[in-house]
């Protein structure tokens, strides 16, 4: 552990530092550059200018927020001794701890200034989507912290299969609603049209962002993909690389999963600007699960971020906003795109990206339990799943790498993912190369239409 002292006064925002900087998002009505002024009607007035921000590569963390860092920052750097044992590799595996966050998160980390932002405007309500409900969690908690009313979409297949997640929010205060619903014309469209949908990150977002659009004094906050979300996020990293120095070591692998790309541009990005500036030679390694692929085999175009297009066009690798993800465990990790800056990061070979098949997930996530006596989420799991894969490599090749990965949040809620599992009754889901071109044909038709 590093003392509170330690914990970071500014965020790292990669942007400034890009090679290459990402291609701009559009609004979906001019389709000219987003400017701060488009981003206003959704988000708070700081977020905004974060969001669109390529000049700075610090930005200062508010005192309030910092202090709300306290409480459970920093967390802890683990070596991995007992995985390594069991896996009988020659690497170091290391693994930054964010699930001992109060609600169980990396998610914390920007739940906070985003409430903190909107709380010093003077806004009094936020809407928010959640896949399986650690956005949802910390969100909550979050708008509690700073007095704000909070609405939450929860993706209905996970509002069925972790119901403590919901009933965490609730505790907080929030109003919960599983999507798509009836409350809003995002729902009721997509509710016309496929009746018995269970939901995905974009049905959610749509609902949201239709809410804050029509409710007085009120903002949207999400929980990943955009820029200032990952902005927020790099407090994993920076602490990350002085607790490395105490460890006397260096990571030549980060691996995180990747959902929207929040912990993994947390984790990764401050490390990657070594990289970028020093001829650092670290590898990032990007983990989704192999039903969502959107990294591995998607395509880079325009998209919205949500299903009704509500949201700026965002340059990304998509699978089509009109993808609708199986329902596995994993929840906080079925969406359709990646955000601008990662993809443009992958377009340009600074990451790289592997899919994880939920069963070899969770393997990987019994496997660490077992050796380290943390159950991980379902999403963790697939980063874990990768880490193995490297250590293995290591075996192949008796080289002694050190791998450093981010146990983004814990699994106590998540058990009964783990039941399934034991009892032999998780599948593995695939998406055909078909499925994904008659997606992208449909987004290119719409747009070009």
């Amino acid at each position: 552990m590093l003392p509170e002292s330690e914990i970071p006064t500014q965020w790292y925002n990669i942007q400034a530092d890009m090679p290459n900087k990402p291609v701009p998002m559009l609004n979906p009505k001019t389709k000219e550059p987003v400017t701060p002024e488009d981003l206003y009607m959704l988000f708070s007035c700081e977020a905004s200018e974060q969001e669109l921000n390529m000049t700075d590569s610090w930005i200062d963390i508010p005192e309030p927020v910092r202090e709300m860092y306290a409480n459970y920052r920093c967390t802890p750097l683990v070596r991995a001794y007992g995985l390594e044992e069991a896996l009988g590799t020659p690497a170091h595996i290391y693994f930054k701890n964010e699930s001992v966050s109060p609600i169980g998160s990396h998610k914390l980390n920007s739940a906070l200034p985003q409430a903190y932002y909107c709380k010093q405007e003077g806004i009094t309500n936020v809407t928010t989507e959640t896949g399986a409900g650690q956005w949802g969690a910390a969100l909550s908690y979050a708008a509690k912290v700073f007095g704000l009313e909070a609405a939450v979409y929860q993706v209905k297949v996970s509002y069925e299969q972790k119901p403590y997640r919901r009933s965490i929010m609730q505790t907080f205060g929030a109003q919960v609603t599983p999507s798509p619903s009836m409350s809003t014309r995002a729902g009721k469209d997509i509710l016309t049209l496929y009746p018995n949908h269970q939901g995905s990150l974009g049905t959610a977002i749509s609902e949201a962002v239709e809410l804050a659009m029509m409710t007085p004094n009120c903002k949207y906050t999400l929980g990943s993909v955009l820029s200032h979300v990952t902005l927020h996020q790099t407090v994993i990293g920076l602490e990350a690389e002085k607790q490395m120095e105490l460890a006397g070591e260096y990571p030549d692998v980060v691996v995180a999963c990747f959902g929207g790309g929040s912990n993994f541009g947390g984790l990764a990005f401050p490390f990657m600007r070594h990289n970028i500036k020093d001829g650092k030679t670290t590898r990032f390694v990007a983990a989704e699960p192999a039903s969502c692929p959107k990294l591995t085999r998607g395509e880079f175009c325009y998209d919205y971020g949500d299903e009704s297009g509500y949201t700026p066009l965002i340059p990304m690798f998509t699978l089509g906003h009109n993808f609708r993800p199986a329902n596995i465990h994993a929840g906080g990790l079925r969406y359709h795109g990646a955000g601008l800056v990662a993809s443009q990061l992958l377009k340009d070979g600074l990451m790289e990206a592997v899919d994880i098949e939920q069963i070899e997930s969770f393997e990987a996530g019994t496997l660490f339990a077992a050796s380290e006596g943390i159950i991980p989420a379902p999403e963790s799991c697939h980063a874990i799943a990768a880490t193995i894969r490297e250590a293995k490599k290591c075996i192949e090749t008796g080289e002694q790498k050190t791998i450093l990965f981010c146990l983004s949040g814990h699994g106590l809620i998540d058990m009964a993912a783990y039941d399934q599992y034991l009892a032999g009754n998780l599948i593995n889901n695939s998406i055909s190369d078909e499925t994904i071109a008659s997606n992208i044909k449909e987004l290119k038709d719409s747009l070009n239409g």
